[in-house]
């Protein structure tokens, strides 16, 4: 994945900084093959096993990552944040009997095994493991949102991120100057999207607790002061940056070149007010993918130097992208979006029938061609640029997260008090957000049932709003009809409404 060829060329060059902590290429070196000896003194050398690693935004993530996949085991980010039924879950869908804790203070889950590998001895034989490993051997392994309401755990190879990985380095035109900001959450992969690209150009990844304090003015500080020159913003968070400059009539600072966003859709006012900022130094480039492709599969730059004259025109319509070079994509008939190349995942771990469905073989002529159904709708315009036009179920991205509604249905059906729950994904105020709509059979407040699933799934599944209807409403087949109950709750009287 030529992080080792990036330690070589750069070995005194800053790879990881957090607050006044500098690790420099060869430091980072020394860590990576003490923790890959650490876990192969385990017995994860040799084998493409998992390991589930309990993390949190400081470098010891990065050794890790890098650690795991140099010793020749598969890496499985679960973020500390998660709450600890959330924990619980994951650990059980990927059959890890324990985690490991990349830190020490972390909060460990509840009938979940945490050890640290602080104390134990490096293996004698400090060989080089990686180039044992196959191409086709997992490298790492993230859960997606589930229809069935469990999470899919999803194996990506170590080809798929290698070839992924110089992709984005391209993309990105990364340099060892650039300055990378760890923003994403831990346990989705636009965190490896961020970390893979820089830490094998020989840029600097920097960690800034400011990053994640919820405060707009103190991040473009933070930006400036850390000299940030790229930024990997999920579209929500982006859409809220840029109604904060242009309120306060703030220009982006200078050393910012780069905004990579994606995620969901990008809100037309916002992108105006983005235009009409002092942004003309920095690119900003959307960009579409799933897990099942490994990360990113179409981009576009949209601002910033050398943009295509019809991206600036503020009629046009805003597009997903067109495929990167190692991406080959399809829309069928029914204007679903279908992807192949080598960056596909190997399938979902344990799940070989969603597999077959999620990852069909379809001989194109000249043999049997590998394909993923993104599940998305979408139409082709002129340059391979592709455009939004919904999707085939009902998932929706929340602040740059994939869930599936069932999951948090699931959830509030758990309820003692709930006998029903439909969740739905609505646009308010520019954004995705989850709504529920919850029939009850006993007393319970909207306030409660949101604290509810926060104690059980990630923030992003939370709804931002919960309404109370009399009953659902279902098709003639028994299914639940959500767009039914939509419209049943609106012509309701709000009697049961949020209270």
């Amino acid at each position: 994945m030529d992080f080792a060829a990036a330690a070589r060329n750069w070995p005194d060059r800053p790879a990881v900084m957090h607050g006044d902590i500098v690790i420099t290429y060869r430091q980072l070196a020394n860590r990576v093959r003490l923790t890959a000896s650490r876990y192969r003194a385990r017995g994860f050398g040799g084998s493409p096993r998992l390991i589930g690693a309990l993390v949190t935004h400081t470098p010891a993530v990065v050794e890790h990552l890098l650690g795991i996949l140099q010793a020749g085991a598969a890496y499985c980010p679960i973020d500390a944040a998660f709450p600890d039924a959330r924990k619980q879950d994951l650990t059980a869908v990927l059959a890890l009997d324990r985690l490991y804790a990349v830190a020490p203070g972390l909060c460990a889950p509840t009938n979940v095994r945490i050890e640290t590998l602080d104390g134990d001895n490096p293996l004698a034989d400090d060989g080089i493991w990686e180039s044992t490993c196959q191409p086709t051997d997992a490298a790492y392994v993230l859960c997606t949102s589930g229809s069935t309401g469990n999470p899919k755990p999803v194996a990506v190879s170590r080809l798929a991120l290698t070839v992924t990985v110089r992709a984005l380095r391209e993309l990105f035109a990364l340099t060892p100057e650039d300055r990378v900001l760890q923003f994403a959450s831990l346990g989705w992969d636009t965190c490896l999207e961020e970390m893979l690209p820089a830490l094998t150009a020989g840029a600097t990844m920097v960690f800034d607790d400011v990053a994640h304090c919820g405060s707009l003015p103190l991040f473009v500080r933070m930006l400036a002061e850390r000299k940030i020159t790229v930024l990997d913003l999920p579209t929500a968070f982006w859409h809220e940056l840029v109604l904060f400059l242009d309120e306060e009539q703030m220009a982006l600072p200078d050393c910012v070149r780069l905004v990579v966003i994606g995620g969901e859709r990008i809100d037309p006012t916002r992108l105006g007010q983005w235009r009409d900022l002092v942004t003309g130094h920095a690119r900003l480039l959307n960009t579409y993918g799933c897990t099942e492709t490994t990360m990113v599969t179409h981009a576009v730059q949209l601002t910033g130097p050398d943009t295509e004259p019809e991206f600036e025109s503020r009629t046009s319509e805003i597009s997903l992208g067109r495929p990167l070079p190692h991406v080959r994509d399809h829309v069928t008939a029914e204007g679903e979006l279908w992807i192949s190349g080598p960056a596909l995942a190997t399938g979902y771990l344990g799940l070989p029938e969603l597999t077959a469905r999620g990852f069909p073989f379809v001989d194109d002529g000249s043999g049997p061609v590998r394909w993923f159904r993104t599940g998305d709708i979408v139409s082709r315009g002129q340059n391979q640029l592709l455009y939004s036009r919904g999707r085939t179920d009902e998932q929706v991205k929340v602040a740059g997260v994939r869930v599936h509604p069932a999951e948090v249905e699931a959830q509030l059906n758990s309820h003692p008090a709930v006998s029903g729950a439909v969740v739905v994904g609505e646009r308010r105020l520019g954004r995705t957000v989850l709504v529920a709509y919850v029939a009850l059979s006993g007393i319970v407040s909207t306030a409660d049932l949101k604290e509810y699933v926060r104690s059980r799934l990630p923030i992003q599944f939370v709804p931002a709003r919960v309404q109370f209807v009399s009953r659902l409403a279902y098709t003639a087949s028994g299914k639940l009809d959500r767009t039914g109950t939509r419209r049943a709750a609106a012509e309701h009287d709000n009697k049961g409404a949020d209270r």
